[in-house]
């Protein structure tokens, strides 16, 4: 287990990689909104440090749109400052 204050929180984690699976397939968050039939502030949500809840089907949806594994999205080794 980690203990370094700094470290990020799994939401955050999260929501940058999501964020850096959406990039890298040229899809704005209103595009990847439109295919998950989810609004567009959601997904800004999810991508944000502020969201703190998400729900495991949900995840699941956002793989399948993004094609990568659902745990791809847990993956600590984010950049911390992915843009």
């Amino acid at each position: 287990m980690m203990t370094d204050s700094k470290q990020m929180n799994i939401y955050d984690i999260i929501g940058k990689n999501i964020r850096k699976y959406r990039k890298a397939k040229h899809l704005t968050q209103r595009a990847l909104a439109e295919k998950l039939l989810f609004s567009e502030s959601f997904i800004a949500k999810l991508e944000s440090k502020s969201y703190q809840t998400i729900s495991i089907a949900t995840l699941e949806q956002v793989a399948k749109v993004l094609e990568v594994d659902i745990v791809a999205f847990f993956d600590r080794t984010v950049e911390k400052d992915y843009q």
